[in-house]
């Protein structure tokens, strides 16, 4: 028997420091980790330990007797990693790391944003014992796109915040929400009471297409829909029209694929999760019955996730349809799926999708490959979306481009989703690359006693665990450079930076407060069978982490 690593695998590499066999690959330290989709147990070598069943913080590792039938799959996906990467040869145990000196005073670090990134940069730091961390968000909640972003019928993803929560129970660790940095208290401020700021505020605005129509009612953002039926509190009152059965995803990457599940799975499913609740309204009055996914590119380079292209096969009365004279492939794409694993996979799942039947009464996820959107048609709203095919071109150097031609078709839809990209946001006083989004650094540094983490230090690339590998960089930066004594010491101590904030934010949501939302909301949940009620008004979760104790959610509302 062997351990599986499945679908809900977060990529950040906590099995991987407790596995005694070293079967878990890739690594941190690989070149292949930057960009794999999961993690995988090389069969032959596991032991059948399950300390990395243990360790995992989202529940997917699991002995290979105990798959689920819709897990089965994931079985073959760890084993022929391993055909491609053999496992490395004479591999020795960790070096441990030399201890911090300790003849220097308590290092103070803020942390801006409370996101995966900025929680796995708080657990960095307060692995060591003479650390303070003040952690700021302007949410009233913390976890980012956990909370925000990852789709509400993947409990098992979001169930990372259970390690992120250990941090916040810390004496070295303190809470600020709801209060927002250039508003409530400055960057000057910030480092005027720490030795360092580290930026973990993510990438918060979204890529355009810079074609015609693009501003036209009807087209959106994927990013706010998701953001909407997720619970944001800055996206509860917005409105998207399901009243036509077709609706547009231009992209094909993961997030697409959470749009086109949550607008085509059975609602009475969705009503177990901890979806909103104005969005759960809003779909049982649906009428949406096929979501096309545009592509530029082919289906051996689409932008989807195994494990997650795999799971539509799952969504009951919802069939995938693709083309089957899409899967006619070029020279080079041919060579790519030869070469590579998960290309390979790739290809063979979009052929078993390709040849299954329509069934009657079924709804549809549409996928349409060499397709680039050159214009959404309509007047005063979206009535359809022109696209061009394309044809993927090889440079010199062996990469593909995808080249519009002459060839164009309209696809009816009035709702449409671009679904391309996040992009990161300058943040006032740092210097900004607005070509890449990012705040330009040098292994997190940016300047004196600033560094960054997570997308707005390296782009929006990755899923949740890649910020662990990202974070433990910055935090290694910053601490060399405390220890080297180069960080200037701070004037003011947390007595003092609680006393500015009292005056400016006396209302903000701390520690306390986070716990009295959480439990209120876990609560309501438990009457209705669900995870949690997500509280989407700023003001009812102001009062509740102001009160800083459980209240009666439905009379809250109702205020």
């Amino acid at each position: 028997m062997a351990y599986v690593i499945t679908q809900t695998c977060c990529n950040d590499a906590s099995c991987v420091a407790v596995c005694p066999v070293n079967c878990i690959h890739p690594t941190p330290e690989e070149r292949e980790f930057s960009t794999t989709e999961m993690l995988h147990i090389d069969p032959a070598t596991c032991i059948d330990c399950g300390a990395c069943a243990d360790a995992c913080p989202v529940e997917a590792i699991v002995p290979d007797d105990r798959l689920e039938p819709s897990q089965a799959r994931f079985a073959q996906i760890n084993a022929d990693y391993y055909g491609a990467h053999p496992m490395p040869e004479g591999w020795s145990a960790l070096t441990p790391v030399p201890a911090a000196p300790r003849d220097r005073e308590t290092l103070r670090v803020a942390i801006v944003g409370a996101g995966p990134s900025a929680c796995y940069a708080a657990q960095e730091l307060l692995d060591r014992s003479d650390v303070e961390v003040e952690m700021f968000d302007r949410l009233p909640t913390p976890f980012g796109l956990v909370r925000a972003g990852v789709a509400p019928d993947h409990p098992g993803t979001k169930s990372v915040t259970e390690s992120f929560e250990w941090s916040f129970r810390r004496d070295a660790f303190d809470l600020h929400l709801d209060t927002e940095v250039g508003r409530d208290i400055t960057h000057a401020e910030l480092l005027a009471h720490h030795h360092a700021v580290v930026y973990a505020v993510g990438a918060s605005a979204d890529r355009r297409l810079g074609i015609p129509g693009e501003d036209l009612p009807g087209s959106h953002a994927a990013t706010e829909f998701v953001a909407w039926y997720n619970g944001h509190p800055d996206y509860a009152d917005r409105t998207f029209d399901l009243s036509a059965e077709r609706v547009v995803i231009v992209g094909n990457g993961n997030v697409a694929l959470d749009v086109a599940r949550i607008l085509t799975m059975d609602v009475d499913e969705l009503a177990r999760t901890d979806i909103a609740d104005h969005a759960l309204a809003a779909l049982r009055r649906s009428n949406v019955r096929e979501v096309v996914l545009l592509g530029r590119r082919g289906p051996a380079q689409a932008a989807y996730s195994n494990p997650e292209f795999l799971a539509l096969a799952d969504l009951a009365g919802v069939d995938v349809v693709i083309d089957e004279a899409d899967l006619d492939l070029d020279p080079v794409s041919t060579r790519l799926v030869a070469e590579d694993p998960a290309a390979a996979m790739r290809m063979q799942l979009a052929r078993e999708y390709a040849s299954r039947p329509a069934r009657p009464g079924h709804r549809r996820i549409v996928f349409r490959y060499l397709s680039a959107p050159m214009e959404l048609l309509g007047d005063e709203r979206v009535g359809g979306v022109r696209i061009a095919h394309t044809e993927l071109v090889a440079a010199d150097d062996g990469t593909l481009s995808a080249h519009v031609t002459d060839r164009f078709d309209d696809i009816d839809a009035e709702l449409v989703l671009r679904s391309i990209g996040y992009r990161g946001v300058p943040v006032r006083g740092l210097p900004f690359d607005e070509r890449r989004g990012v705040i330009p650094n040098d292994t997190g540094r940016v300047t004196d006693g600033v560094y960054v983490t997570g997308w707005i230090k390296r782009g929006p690339s990755g899923v949740i665990g890649t910020n662990k590998a990202c974070a433990k960089e910055t935090v290694g930066a910053l601490l060399a450079d405390f220890d080297a004594g180069r960080l200037a010491a701070p004037h003011g101590d947390r007595k003092a930076l609680r006393r500015l904030l009292s005056a400016r934010r006396p209302d903000r949501v701390d520690l306390a407060g986070w716990r009295a939302i959480d439990a209120a909301e876990r609560t309501a949940g438990r009457a209705q069978g669900r995870p949690r009620v997500k509280i989407t008004d700023r003001a009812v979760l102001r009062e509740v982490g102001r009160r800083r104790r459980r209240l009666p959610l439905l009379d809250l509302v109702r205020r």
